[in-house]
């Protein structure tokens, strides 16, 4: 039996859960160090009014969503579709995604990224950077080593007014 893999156990009061804006948590469950590298889950809660996460892409993983409560607008590239509780999408590597809770709703969501890279570094920094203790600008010098690439949508832009 000690030949298998180990599993990956996290008890929900042991998760560490961190506040990336004034609207919005992160609950951090398991990163590729613990789980051989196959995947990176957290749990995003945001609150009625969050902006969510702006638009950006991924170059080495897929990006999975399942919606647990509530509902999420999403960029695709160029179109914005809403996801209600129960929808599962996949955002393959490379395509340009954005997303925030439906206008005065809030969304509860689980979060895969597939495979697996170390992001947890990158959600403290969010953290850090929303209670002052870091520059903005180190979001965008670690976008390399995080596979978190910003860029512009119109479309995104045009939604949010």
């Amino acid at each position: 039996m000690s030949d298998y893999p180990k599993p990956v156990l996290v008890r929900a009061a042991e998760a560490e859960t961190l506040q990336d804006g004034p609207t919005s948590l992160l609950t951090l469950l398991a990163d590729s160090d613990t789980t051989g590298d196959a995947m990176t889950v957290n749990r995003a809660t945001l609150s009625d009014g969050s902006p969510g996460a702006p638009p950006h892409f991924h170059t080495r993983a897929a990006e999975a969503f399942f919606i647990i409560d509530g509902a999420m607008r999403m960029l695709l590239g160029d179109t914005i579709t809403t996801l209600h509780k129960g929808d599962f999408l996949v955002v393959p590597s490379m395509l340009p995604h954005a997303f925030a809770p439906v206008p005065g709703g809030s969304a509860d969501a689980l979060v895969v990224f597939s495979p697996g890279m170390a992001r947890f570094d990158y959600y403290r920094l969010l953290e850090r950077v929303f209670k002052g203790m870091s520059d903005i600008s180190e979001i965008a010098a670690s976008s390399g080593r995080y596979d978190n690439h910003y860029c512009d949508s119109p479309v995104w832009r045009e939604a949010l007014t």
